[in-house]
């Protein structure tokens, strides 16, 4: 049988089942229902946030958030190279400028030390991601936004149920984006929401995701449509009852790799940033070809020769991509670039057996230089 890299957590048939009854007996089934609500409502108490609002998915809600700034066209945010290139696209596709800062080597988060040297008078905002269930340094960022009078702006799709010092990643800049996309830790199947603790951006969210309706009769911006129904809503219901122990069991399993590749030649595990405490969502591994004496891809391949099926992600960076390179030319992005070459993610979800792990973690150690 195939390892995917990961695959989906979800709440018993019968759980569902009984979570979307209402909704066969209404026949509300969209427009931000009592469904919608409640899951709205629980993620705010979850999250620990002043405000939230859902999406039909993790992209459209960061494309929002940004539009919901109203920064002029041609401004610029600086973002990271390394991440999922909707990142990158949320941007543009607002008529934005991306400005390309490098990482740091050891947990793939935004470099604070490389952003101010890329701050113009067209700077509008920062754009950092959350890696693999790391946090950025948030305190570093912040204190550099204040200095500079600029909007944060979180992607924060890995870090579903992560926090730092206690605080949940929620609660970072000025908007947070999650995304509940079928593959992460916690999901609606497709889905996403935006945190926020400015009040005036509660309305802007919700008009500017419904067609920019206001009221019956007025219609104040030139909207989109991206609500979460509420069949995904009820997902959400009960995948979030789930959640903490499927952290758990994630978390064993990135126990039993650790003990596998703490010490593998060659293997090079994430940090973790001090305080933070992760949700294992992946299981990144930074292959150094030269100690390990095989390179990341054709590790890659040796596995899938398994039929394990591990992810070269992100790879390649962002500004690497053809869309972005055609416009910007190759950015001065060193580490995120090596980075990308050599990050492979490993099989990584709540229900992966642990003799699955120590079936791949062999083959790794199998064709290592020793």
């Amino acid at each position: 049988m195939s390892i995917l890299v990961t695959r989906s957590s979800i709440a018993s048939l019968d759980e569902y089942i009984e979570e979307i009854k209402p909704i066969f007996e209404s026949k509300w089934l969209t427009n931000m229902g009592p469904i919608y609500k409640k899951l709205q409502h629980q993620l705010i108490d979850y999250l620990e946030v002043p405000y939230l609002s859902l999406f039909v998915n993790g992209h459209m809600a960061l494309e929002m958030a940004i539009q919901a700034m109203e920064f002029p066209k041609g401004s610029e945010i600086i973002t990271t190279p390394y991440t999922f290139v909707s990142t990158t696209h949320a941007i543009t596709r607002n008529e934005l400028v991306p400005v390309f800062c490098d990482i740091n080597r050891e947990d793939y988060t935004m470099d604070p030390s490389k952003i101010e040297s890329l701050i113009t008078e067209k700077t509008v905002a920062i754009l950092p991601v959350h890696v693999y269930g790391n946090l950025c340094d948030v305190e570093a960022i912040q204190k550099i936004a204040d200095k500079h009078n600029l909007k944060v702006i979180y992607d924060a799709a890995h870090a579903f149920g992560t926090k730092f010092k206690g605080i949940t990643a929620g609660n970072f800049g000025d908007m947070s984006m999650f995304s509940f996309h079928a593959t992460k830790v916690f999901n609606t199947i497709e889905g996403g929401a935006i945190s926020f603790k400015d009040d005036n951006y509660r309305v802007r969210l919700h008009e500017l995701k419904n067609f920019g309706i206001h009221s019956e009769d007025q219609i104040n911006n030139i909207g989109g449509n991206a609500k979460l129904d509420e069949f995904r809503a009820a997902m959400g219901i009960c995948n979030l009852r789930h959640l903490e122990d499927n952290i758990q069991l994630r978390k064993k399993v990135a126990d039993r790799y650790d003990t596998y590749l703490m010490k593998a030649p060659g293997i090079k595990l994430m940090q973790l940033r001090e305080g933070v405490t992760k949700n294992y969502a992946y299981y990144p591994v930074y292959v150094d070809s030269e100690k390990f004496g095989m390179n990341r891809d054709d590790l890659y391949n040796e596995l899938k020769k398994n039929d394990i099926y591990a992810r070269r992600y992100f790879y390649p960076a962002t500004n690497d991509l053809d869309c972005y390179t055609r416009v910007y030319g190759k950015s001065k992005t060193p580490v995120a670039h090596d980075v990308s070459k050599n990050i492979l993610t490993l099989p990584m979800y709540a229900d992966l057996s642990l003799e699955d792990v120590d079936r791949i973690c062999q083959i790794i150690l199998n064709v290592a230089k020793v």
